[in-house]
């Protein structure tokens, strides 16, 4: 085995025609928002994919961002949120000034642990944001359940989960709004960029005039006004046409980039499987999720033992990651925080890390990963 791999936590894979798709897009004479490349993508979402509308975004944030507004959020809403996740899913409602209640993650998996979410319901609050950790989807019928129980709207973080699905619905079509991230780290990418999916026709226009700066900008170009003017609070939301270029190369390789991905999460799940002997938790899948092979991760014993893991394949030339600190435990929000204890999501916090997965990973170089690793712990034995 050659000790003197270099093996990056992650690696954009390049399909071969993103530059040429983003010269096209140039000398098509059209490089702002909703060109042709944007229309194409949109097309792929809602045809092929069976989304009712997408929007392209700069970013997931942004699609977040504007699912807020969509949910008329105001000073003192209530959204109930996990803890265990990136800063962008709440801080997209606490702009339009509402209150998070963080929920605990479930023992066995980072998502939310649904059966909590009841008991954190009150008269203010008005939206669950469901974050599908890894690609893997939240169980959505407690989720659905609840809200329509409650008289609540539900948003789909699904930064992770392009090509997932729960009980065979694509995630990102159940809740009344989903945003999808294309950065870098994703299975699908454009360097930066996002996507809002509207689920409901009823947010259809008010969703395009937000993106459009709060104009009806996109309705003019369509000839459906003879001119377009201020309409509602927005912000310019939408991606020059290069970014969408870019996206739409990857597009067309999506169900080979997919297949990759979750051959080389295959490979890691039997290579690594001895460690579950070891009290070393793998990703687990419920039976009513698919796995689009977004990310491998361990969940180690203490933060003491992944620290040295990480340490040790880095000694190696392996870049493993951490991931997300607990928001309820954060400087912004410590204070803000109803006291409750979240355990489940600070075990994450301290001990969850995440394997080099991309699609160029050859398996010499996972099968040195896989190697590493379970030296590691035999080595912690002796």
């Amino acid at each position: 085995m050659n000790e003197s791999f270099k093996i990056p936590f992650n690696k954009p894979y390049l399909s071969g025609h993103e530059t040429e798709y983003i010269a096209d897009a140039v000398h098509s004479g059209k490089i702002s928002g909703d060109g042709k490349y944007t229309k194409k993508v949109h097309q792929f979402f809602e045809s092929n994919q069976g989304f009712k509308k997408c929007l392209l975004t700069t970013s997931c944030t942004d699609a977040l961002e504007m699912a807020a507004i969509l949910c008329q959020i105001k000073e003192g809403d209530e959204v109930i949120a996990p803890s265990y996740t990136f800063v962008s899913t709440v801080n997209a409602f606490v702009l339009r000034g509402a209150k998070i209640i963080f929920v605990d993650s479930q023992l066995d998996n980072p998502n939310m642990d649904t059966s909590l979410i009841e008991a954190l319901i009150t008269a203010k609050t008005k939206v669950i944001v469901a974050v599908h950790y890894a690609g893997v989807a939240c169980d959505m019928d407690d989720i659905m359940g609840i809200a329509q129980r409650h008289g609540l709207l539900v948003v789909e973080d699904a930064a992770q989960a392009i090509d997932s699905f729960y009980k065979g619905k694509r995630l990102g079509s159940i809740g009344s709004f989903a945003a999808f991230s294309f950065h870098e780290t994703k299975n699908i990418i454009s360097g930066e960029g996002g996507m809002l999916c509207i689920n409901e026709k009823k947010y259809f226009d008010r969703a395009e005039i937000i993106r459009e700066k709060g104009t009806n900008r996109s309705q003019f170009f369509r000839g459906e006004v003879d001119k377009y003017g201020w309409m509602d609070i927005g912000s310019s939301f939408l991606p020059s046409d290069i970014i969408a270029a870019f996206l739409f190369a990857q597009i067309e390789k999506m169900e080979q980039i997919q297949s990759r991905r979750i051959n080389i999460w295959k490979t890691y799940a039997l290579g690594l499987a001895d460690l579950e002997k070891r009290n070393i938790r793998l990703p687990s899948i419920p039976d009513y999720a698919t796995n689009n092979g977004h990310m491998f991760y361990l969940v180690c014993n203490s933060l003491h033992e992944r620290t040295m893991l990480i340490d040790h394949l880095k000694s190696s030339g392996i870049y493993a990651a951490f991931h997300y600190q607990s928001l309820h435990n954060s400087e912004y929000f410590k204070s803000k925080h109803d006291g409750r204890s979240l355990p489940n999501s600070d075990i994450y916090t301290d001990c969850l890390v995440r394997l080099p997965l991309y699609f160029e990973l050859d398996i010499d170089r996972q099968q040195f990963v896989i190697n590493k690793v379970n030296t590691f712990f035999q080595q912690k034995e002796i």
